[in-house]
């Protein structure tokens, strides 16, 4: 075997194959986007082009990845095979992985010392728009699961960020399945600057040696009669509700026919008819909205088994039961109709669908035949997957559960680092089935595994590539399909076998195609570059946002403008525009819905009661009186309430970047200490700590940042008064020009 020569790359240690070789020298030279099936290589690629951008560049290397178990593979990847520096391996400050788990101050040290950085693509992008660190000297960045970023996904502001920012930039995008449509294909290059497309398939000349069969199978299931009987009486509730939107003169789908695409070109009909504020909308909305649960139910039932419908069913009855629940939930739940089917499904004492027993058996198979195999068995939803879990165990299975974060209802969530540990225990042999949801399909690093499972088919050509890339890496794979006969798995089965086609023929195409132009990345104004952290020292007026708000458009958009932005956790509102604004950023939607769901007026008042200039921005063009079936005058009487009983001024915006436009105007004028900035509203109550900054505030070019510190350092205003001008000058902030106006005006007789 032959292996690469590198003097970065440690001896022996990385199989050379021709492909990667062929797709490192030409990323080299342009921002590539890398196309390769799971298995063949892709940090392989990574790690030849890092090394020699590090031996050629003085720099470091920046490795991006959109979730904390798949940046920790990363870096032990790297670290396992890079040597930093000639001829000796690389000190533990070189490498440094950033997640939501390190400070700020940390990653800034941290970056300073290392030479590679592994890092979630969030956090690179706060600690960017936070002024922290520099990418001037970063000389790769490497964009995992490139396929996600569109939208306002975190990697489209960091490529442009990069692109703009680094002194010498090279982007290296990687993906297995970039996705079928050639359009959003397409964004996704132009959204990472992408200059050429390398891609290679199964049997590529140059791939073929290194492919081990994958065996796929297709099983099919056949629905039992209590299953049947359940559909029949759903079908008849969305039947009913089809029944009653059509004398709405509702244009609407066949039960049968009931798909997204179809319930979807409804919404936009009754949408339509909201806007033109016809009171029968807003009926057909709930009805609507019943649709898409019974549909779900419906799903759940030919796919997923009886347990998850069960499971649902309850859902929808304690929402229904809850004075917080919706219309569409307690008219479905006091349906007769609805009621005989949730008593029938509570008589049902074990799973009834073929798939779960279908599963065990498989598994039981493989590891009797091959006790070392590893299994992976992947379905849509949490509660299937605890069905599966307990089947298994119950079978004498070793197997764990392997889900995302988020804790729904009385079901936890695995941590970052529990996704971790239960892959380390995986590759060990601790045990030998894993039952995954989606999170499970990017990423995972796990050798040999020797049968995926899919539970049920997906229609999305991404999510089926990256499952079946599960196998086949090291030795011969099974994939198992399970797919339930006249339901939606046969639907979605023919649908991705025919996106996958269609995604190797375009990336092809676009291979082979001359390298499109790539988009120029948007211009970082001078007030924010920096040679680095020392020299930050930004020009554009300041904003402070809350953290949890870097994920919307409005914050990068400020970037650009040149605002200085510093990310906290502010209590109360969005955005603080100096010790004056508060603003609060809603949707038109978010609006509503925190009106009718939430508490608005708290929300609102809490932020009237922490500043004199409080202001509430509500966004997109979205008519206020058509988005809830809510009385204009119900919506009017709150917008007086905001405006006059509360003193919050109100703004509407078009969209985020009007948004982040009108907070940088904003921003400019306190600035600039135009308008009425010494002038103090009136408030209902305050503290004495308030009165007494209240009143120190007015005070000639005083301000309430000026008014604490003196307070602060006097400690009350007799003392301030009393001060002499020498005094006052010497509070640290406070000019000669500013003292002697207190002192002058304190002592000014009143004419």
């Amino acid at each position: 075997m032959n292996y690469v020569s590198h003097p970065l790359i440690r001896p022996e240690s990385i199989e050379e194959r021709q492909y990667q070789l062929s797709i490192a020298l030409r990323a080299l030279d342009a921002n590539t986007m890398v196309v390769l099936p799971t298995g063949l290589g892709k940090t392989a690629v990574a790690l030849i082009v890092a090394a020699s951008r590090l031996y050629s560049h003085r720099g470091r290397v920046l490795v991006l990845a959109p979730t904390k178990p798949l940046v920790e593979q990363h870096l032990r990847f790297f670290k396992q095979f890079l040597l930093i520096r000639d001829g000796s391996g690389p000190d533990e400050s070189d490498f440094a992985m950033f997640t939501g788990d390190n400070s700020p101050e940390e990653r800034a040290r941290a970056w300073e010392a290392c030479r590679i950085c592994f890092a979630t693509p969030q956090v690179i992008k706060n600690d960017c728009l936070a002024g922290r660190y520099s990418l001037a000297d970063v000389v790769l960045l490497v964009v995992d699961e490139c396929h996600r970023a569109v939208g306002n996904y975190a990697y489209v502001f960091l490529a442009g960020h990069y692109c703009t920012a680094a002194k010498d930039p090279l982007l290296l995008a990687m993906t297995a399945s970039p996705g079928g449509d050639q359009m959003k294909v397409q964004e996704v290059c132009d959204n990472l600057h992408i200059e050429a497309v390398e891609t290679r398939v199964d049997t590529d000349a140059d791939v073929r040696p290194y492919i081990h069969e994958r065996d796929i199978q297709y099983v099919d299931v056949y629905l039992p009669e209590e299953l049947q009987a359940a559909i029949v009486v759903l079908r008849g509730l969305v039947e009913s509700r089809l029944g009653r939107l059509a004398k709405l003169n509702f244009r609407v789908p066949k039960p049968d026919k009931l798909s997204m695409k179809a319930l979807n070109a409804l919404n936009a009909q009754i949408q339509q008819r909201i806007r033109t504020r016809d009171p029968s909308a807003f009926i057909a909305a709930s009805l609507h909205a019943e649709c898409m649960k019974l549909r779900h139910a419906i799903s759940l039932a030919e796919t997923q088994g009886s347990e998850a419908l069960k499971l649902y069913l309850a859902r929808l009855g304690a929402e229904g039961a809850s004075s917080a629940g919706s219309k569409a939930s307690k008219r479905l739940v006091a349906d007769p109709a609805y009621i005989s089917l949730v008593e029938a499904a509570a008589g049902w004492k074990e799973e009834l669908h073929p798939k779960a027993s279908i599963v065990r058996e498989l598994v039981r198979a493989q590891l009797a035949a091959h006790p070392e195999s590893r299994i992976i068995v992947f379905a849509t939803y949490r509660d299937t997957v605890q069905t599966l879990v307990d089947t298994l165990t119950a079978a004498g299975i070793a197997c764990e559960r392997f889900v995302g974060q988020a804790s729904r209802d009385a079901e936890r969530g695995l941590s970052q680092k529990e996704q971790i540990a239960s892959l380390s225990r995986f590759r060990e042999g601790e045990f030998r089935c894993l039952v995954a949801t989606s999170v499970g399909e990017e990423g995972l690093d796990v050798p040999s595994t020797d049968m995926v499972i899919f539970y049920e088919a997906v229609p999305s050509e991404i999510r089926s590539i990256q499952r079946k890339g599960r196998t086949g890496r090291s030795g011969t794979g099974t994939i198992v399909v399970l797919v339930t006969k006249g339901t939606s798995d046969e639907t979605f089965r023919y649908v991705s076998q025919s996106r996958e086609r269609a995604m190797v023929t375009g990336i092809k195409g676009m291979s082979a195609a001359p390298a499109p132009a790539p988009i120029p990345a948007p211009a970082v104004p001078s007030a924010t570059r920096q040679a680095d952290i020392l020299s930050f020292a930004p020009a554009g007026p300041a904003i402070t946002v809350d953290d949890r708000e870097t994920s919307s458009r409005v914050v990068g958009r400020l970037y650009e403008l040149g605002a200085s932005i510093a990310l906290e956790r502010l209590e109360v509102g969005d955005y603080a525009v100096g010790d004056r604004i508060l603003v609060e950023r809603k949707t038109v939607q978010d609006f509503m819905n925190t009106l009718v769901e939430r508490d608005l007026f708290g929300q609102i008042k809490a932020m009237a009661d922490a500043v004199p200039r409080p202001v509430l921005i509500i966004e997109g063009e979205d008519d206020l009186y058509a988005v809830r079936n809510i009385h204009p005058n119900a919506i009017r009487g709150t917008l007086a309430a905001i405006t006059v009983d509360m003193g919050v001024a109100l703004i509407r915006t078009r969209d985020a970047d009007d948004t982040a436009e009108t907070l940088y105007v904003l921003a400019q004028r306190e600035g600039s200490e135009r308008g009425e900035r010494k002038v103090h509203p009136k408030k209902s109550y305050r503290s004495v700590r308030e009165e007494q900054e209240y009143a120190l505030a007015a005070f000639p070019n005083v301000g309430l940042k000026s008014a604490r510190l003196l307070l602060e350092h006097f400690g009350s205003l007799k003392a301030i008064v009393d001060a002499e001008p020498e005094e006052l000058a010497a509070v640290h902030g406070i000019g000669e020009k500013t003292a002697r106006a207190i002192w002058d005006l304190a002592r000014r007789p009143y004419r």
